[in-house]
């Protein structure tokens, strides 16, 4: 069963979160294999970052754990908070699951 990552950024974080963005892209895309899911938390209009949400295809906790430890947006300082919680699968890429 998946692990969903939410995370807040900081106030007034938007400049740590451009320049750490590149590095936080390409430490994605090396662990893509892990990912259902990953995006940034939009205002409505679509603009500045304020979070992020990933959804990690493991059934070991500190797989999750341990990914979002070592996110250059987590190790740059970036979050308020971090929360890591289990997650089913109920409806998925259209289809129902459970």
């Amino acid at each position: 069963m998946p692990y969903a990552i939410q995370t807040l950024d900081k106030p007034d974080s938007s400049e740590l979160r451009l320049s750490t963005r590149p590095e936080h892209v390409k430490y994605l895309e090396a662990n893509i294999h892990l990912l259902l899911a990953a995006g940034a938390m939009l205002n409505d209009d679509g603009s500045g970052g304020h979070g992020s949400l990933i959804i990690v295809d493991t059934d070991d906790r500190r797989v999750a754990e341990d990914l979002i430890a070592n996110d250059p947006f987590n190790k740059a300082g970036l979050f308020q908070k971090i929360t890591v919680t289990r997650w089913r699968k109920a409806f998925f890429d259209g289809k129902k699951l459970a």
